[in-house]
C-alpha cells in the first residue's frame, strides 16, 4: 500500500531546541521506549507534546482500568476514526491482554462483537455512544457506573479523549502505520 506522504514530519533531532531535547529525552526514557508517531509530530509545539505524554502515560499506563478494557477502547477510538496507525499500534497489545481475535475482527468490520464480559460489553459501548453521539443516555451511564464504577468511567472517558486527540494527529497530519503494510480498517 503507498499512503498518502505524511503532511508533517517529525522534527529534525539535529536541530532540536532544548525543550524538544528534553521532552524527547523522557518520552524516549519512560514506557514508549522512544518517540513515534503523533508523538513525534507534536515535537514541533514541545508545550503540547509534554503535556500530551504526561496525559497519555496516565491513560495508558496508570489508568484504574485493567489493560484490555483500556485496549479494547483504544481500538474502537482507532476503528472510529479510520485510524490505521492507532489501529495496528494497538492491535497486537490487545491481543496479549486477552481480547479475543473475534471481538477485534468485529471492531475491525464495524460490527458489534458479541460479549461475555459485560465489563467489556460496557466499555464498548461507552466508547460507541461517547464516539458517535458525543453523550450517554441516562441507562448506559447507569450501567456503566453499576459495571465499572464511577472512578473506572472517569478514566474511560479520559482515556477515549486522549485517544482522540491521537486519532486526529494521525489523520490531519497522515502519519502512516509503523512498518506500512495493508490497511486493515474500511475507508482509512
Amino acid at each position: 500500500m503507498n499512503w498518502p506522504p505524511q503532511r508533517l514530519s517529525a522534527p529534525d533531532p539535529q536541530f532540536y531546541s532544548q525543550q524538544q531535547r528534553q521532552i524527547h529525552d523522557t518520552i524516549s526514557a519512560g514506557p514508549r521506549g522512544g518517540v513515534r508517531g503523533p508523538l513525534a509530530v507534536w515535537l514541533h509545539r514541545p508545550e503540547l507534546a509534554a503535556r500530551a505524554q504526561d496525559l497519555g502515560r496516565y491513560c495508558r499506563y496508570d489508568t484504574s482500568l485493567a489493560p484490555h478494557l483500556s485496549e479494547l477502547a483504544i481500538l474502537i477510538t482507532g476503528r472510529v476514526f479510520s485510524s490505521e496507525y492507532e489501529w495496528q499500534a494497538h492491535k497486537g497489545p490487545a491481543l496479549a491482554a486477552g481480547i479475543a481475535p473475534d471481538i477485534i475482527d468485529a471492531i475491525r468490520t464495524d460490527n458489534r462483537p458479541v460479549f461475555d464480559d459485560p465489563e467489556l460489553e460496557v466499555v464498548h459501548d461507552v466508547a460507541r455512544a461517547a464516539h458517535e453521539n458525543r453523550r450517554l443516555d441516562d441507562a448506559l451511564y447507569a450501567r456503566a457506573a453499576d459495571v465499572l464504577g464511577e472512578q473506572r468511567l472517569v478514566d474511560l472517558v479520559g482515556l477515549l479523549g486522549y485517544y482522540t486527540l491521537i486519532s486526529l494527529t494521525i489523520n490531519i497530519f497522515s502519519i502512516p502505520p509503523q512498518g506500512g503494510g495493508a490497511p486493515e480498517l474500511d475507508n482509512a
